[in-house]
C-alpha cells in the first residue's frame, strides 16, 4: 500500500488560504453594500500576499519532483511544524480579500 502526501501537504496549504477568506467576507459583504467603484490595493498586495505566497512556496517545495539544488531553503520550512505555513495562508487569504477596496 502507498501512501500519498501531495493530498495532505495540499489541504495543509489551501485550507488557511481558505480560513483567511472566511475571516474577511464579513467585512466584505459590509463593503459590497456601500455600492462604491472597486479598486485594487497593488500595494498591500505586493508588499504582503507576495511574500506569504513565497513562504507558502517555500514550504511546499520539498514535496514536489523539482530539482531545487540552487535554492536554499531555510531549515525552519523543513522541519515539519506547520505553524509558519499556517499562519502565511490566513495572511494570504485574508490580504487578497482586503486588497479589494470599494
Amino acid at each position: 500500500m502507498n501512501f500519498e502526501i501531495m493530498p495532505l501537504v495540499l489541504f495543509g496549504i489551501i485550507f488557511p488560504i481558505v480560513i483567511g477568506i472566511l475571516l474577511r467576507i464579513p467585512k466584505l459583504i459590509m463593503e459590497i453594500k456601500q455600492h462604491k467603484q472597486w479598486t485594487f490595493d497593488w500595494v498591500k498586495f505586493i508588499a504582503i500576499a507576495i511574500p506569504a505566497l513565497f513562504v507558502i512556496a517555500l514550504s511546499i517545495s520539498p514535496y514536489l519532483s523539482i530539482p531545487l539544488d540552487y535554492m536554499k531553503i531555510p531549515i525552519i520550512f523543513m522541519e515539519g511544524t506547520p505553524t509558519i505555513e499556517t499562519v502565511a495562508g490566513i495572511v494570504l487569504g485574508y490580504t487578497f480579500l482586503d486588497c479589494l477596496k470599494k
